[in-house]
């Protein structure tokens, strides 16, 4: 095919769907994908879609996501029947076998994207499907790009350990030349994603952290916005905080609790306890005036006692998270804890999910009530809404389309989930 893409006749050139499910790495690696698809000459579009083939890259942290990915293959089947599919991620590299009986499918599993790019090529200049209508890839305001990837602390609960394998930097010279890359393109937003970006460096004798990481990004790159969220409450040092003195740093920090009981956070594994997590929380919030800090809470895992989950509740109005995402336990093959009971009812995980999630809820709502009349900076995604640096969703009146800037809101109200303000200057 034709490397040159700006001698390409849109009128030939295939179309691919590329979809993601799951994680910011996923998301990463997906627009990894992309972009050598359309170096080769393809056009793509990150939504289902008719297209001349598809890209599906999965998750597998839960039955929820292994049932999702397998409803967006059949839904690609439907839309164009003889179109290729190439699924890869987790999910294909913990049950290919599964997935390869679907109509189209063609497993690559959870190897490089430039694979997957080259293994899609292949398999368009094999088919003879092809649609009518070629839609021009979305620009991107936010580009996600892999610091690391793999893990090596092994919860009880989670699969990604499996399917990733173990801890591996990608040194901070690419990651620098990447971010130039894509500043260079105008996208506004640079989102360092891993497996476990919090312990970037780890597999390296060199002293490499991700502080050295961001600071190298804030010295060398022109980014006008770095955001770095996933991280692990012992991850949180004098060393990284102090990179927040900058401005151009996103004011969001995602921290997993997982449990607010320290015997179940002892049996998930966890590297930490519910009062070192508290201070990994305050540790923040002190460097880090106005951060937004959000979550991850498993309901029902095995063994949880009725006062295990009360402590979580607890926990959760001590800290007022700015959001949650609440995950009913789901037993993952290979995992140590599938090697437990799963001795919570469905209904007792669905029930204690839902308390949650209404907490979780209303301490959402407190954290957009209290942004009402202040300034915020907005990166504008589509032509009227946009995040603050602290993950929060803003929309403006209709007007001059904002796509892919940043501009000044002062926010005026809250409409159910979303501020609402006025673009200033």
């Amino acid at each position: 095919m034709n490397h040159d893409t700006s001698a390409v006749d849109p009128r030939r050139s295939p179309l691919v769907a590329t979809l993601t499910l799951g994680c910011k790495l996923n998301q990463a690696e997906t627009q990894q994908a992309a972009r050598e698809l359309q170096r080769h000459g393809c056009i793509t579009i990150d939504r289902p879609t008719q297209a001349d083939a598809y890209l599906i890259n999965t998750c597998t942290i839960t039955h929820i996501a292994d049932r999702k990915a397998r409803r967006l293959i059949r839904l690609a089947n439907r839309l164009s029947p003889d179109a290729p599919v190439i699924v890869t991620g987790c999910y294909a590299e913990r049950d290919g076998a599964r997935l390869a009986q679907l109509p189209q499918v063609r497993i690559v599993g959870n190897q490089s994207k430039q694979q997957a790019a080259t293994a899609l090529l292949s398999a368009i200049e094999n088919s003879a499907s092809s649609t009518e209508s070629r839609i021009a890839s979305s620009s991107r305001t936010r580009s996600f790009i892999k610091i690391q990837e793999g893990c090596d602390d092994v919860c009880a609960f989670c699969i990604v350990p499996y399917v990733r394998g173990r801890e591996r930097a990608i040194p901070i010279d690419e990651i620098v030349e990447l971010a130039r890359e894509r500043v260079a393109e105008g996208v506004q937003e640079i989102v360092l994603t891993g497996t476990q970006p919090g312990a970037y460096g780890r597999d390296l004798a060199d002293g490499t952290s991700a502080a050295k990481l961001i600071e190298a990004l804030l010295a060398r790159t022109d980014a006008p916005r770095i955001r770095y969220s996933s991280i692990q409450p012992q991850d949180i040092t004098p060393q990284l905080l102090a990179c927040w003195d900058d401005a151009r740093m996103c004011r969001h920090f995602h921290l997993a609790l997982q449990s607010g009981s320290d015997n179940v956070l002892a049996r998930m594994r966890r590297r930490y306890t519910s009062s070192e997590f508290c201070d990994a929380v305050q540790r923040i919030r002190v460097a880090v005036p106005g951060a937004s800090i959000t979550t991850d809470i498993i309901a029902g895992f095995p063994g949880e006692r009725d006062a295990d989950h009360d402590q979580t509740l607890r926990l959760m109005e001590a800290l007022r998270f700015s959001d949650v995402h609440v995950f009913p336990y789901s037993v993952r093959p290979n995992t140590s804890a599938s090697l437990l009971e799963d001795d919570i009812a469905a209904e007792i995980k669905r029930t204690r999910a839902a308390e949650l999630r209404e907490l979780g809820a209303a301490h959402r709502r407190e954290a957009l009530k209290s942004r009402v009349g202040a300034i915020e900076s907005v990166l504008f995604e589509s032509a009227h809404s946009g995040l603050t640096d602290t993950y929060l969703p803003v929309q403006v009146a209709r007007g001059v389309d904002l796509t892919n800037q940043i501009r000044s809101v002062r926010i005026d109200s809250v409409a159910e989930s979303i501020l609402v303000g006025e673009l200033l200057g």
